[in-house]
């Protein structure tokens, strides 16, 4: 909290002067067209400095038990650190991990389906009371269930394996981050939908899942295997996608970056 008051009172005392120089005709023009770039500087050099300054703290450990259902809504917010899904989790949860920085939890059972939402703590969200501690989160999911995941990052990095899961439904939007997702081997049809920013996102298929992938970007790379995934149209896709036990529906937008498929 500290540091964060040093942040904005700075900020503060910066804009100050400035209309102090102006009301006393020593500079001129438009003051907010300078506070606007020196937020900018200002929000990034506070970025860095947490960065290099952010010390290892004990994470907290959390299992979120399925409640009998049968399937799972997910959604999981992480702005920062690193993230890392896996499967693996142990008997009777959908979820199991470790959390560095705390950890807000919701969970309720509707029917057959757990919805349950994780997010960063509000403590540490940026410019609010991030103390600059490690925000290295790591989980393992349940394999045995249906699961329909919705993720949202921010300036992180991000390794999200979802090889032995049953994932249906997919929804990865990221921020300035750089991500390596592999999709389901053996989840039948995944529907999968990518949206990115300034980011690298590397995706892995698996051998023997088929895929159909449409790409639109602005300024980014897109890299597909045409091997696996020949041209068609305006996308790419597997000979044998129609007829695949295994298989996935890829629609990636993404801004400025690289995105390699393989």
């Amino acid at each position: 909290m500290r540091r964060n008051a040093i942040f904005w009172g700075s900020l503060l005392i910066l804009a100050g002067v400035l209309f102090l120089l102006q009301n006393m005709n020593i500079i001129s023009g438009n003051i907010w067209s300078l506070l606007w770039p020196l937020l900018i500087i200002a929000v990034g050099i506070y970025f860095l400095f947490g960065v290099f300054s952010r010390r290892s703290v004990k994470a907290e450990h959390v299992n979120v038990p399925l409640e009998g259902a049968s399937q799972a809504r997910l959604r999981i917010r992480h702005g920062a650190g690193r993230l890392d899904i896996h499967s693996g989790a142990g008997a009777g949860d959908l979820l199991e991990g470790d959390f560095g920085g705390g950890l807000e939890l919701s969970s309720r059972r509707d029917g057959d389906v757990l919805n349950s939402t994780l997010s960063m703590s509000s403590q540490n969200f940026p410019f609010w009371g991030w103390s600059g501690e490690s925000l290295d989160w790591s989980m393992a999911i349940a394999r045995d269930i249906p699961i329909s995941l919705d993720l949202e990052t921010g300036a992180n990095e991000s390794r999200i394996d979802l090889t032995d899961l049953l994932v249906t439904d997919l929804r990865l939007k990221s921020g300035a981050s750089s991500t390596d997702l592999t999709l389901p081997v053996g989840a039948g049809f995944t529907r999968a939908e990518v949206q990115t920013g300034a980011a690298s996102v590397r995706i892995t298929i698996p051998q023997g899942v088929a895929a159909h992938i449409r790409a639109r970007g602005g300024l980014a790379s897109v890299t597909v295997n045409e091997t696996r995934f020949p041209r068609m149209g305006d996308g790419y896709q597997s000979v044998d996608y129609e007829a695949a036990a295994n298989k996935a529906d890829l629609n990636i937008e993404t801004g400025v970056g690289s995105i390699d498929v393989r």
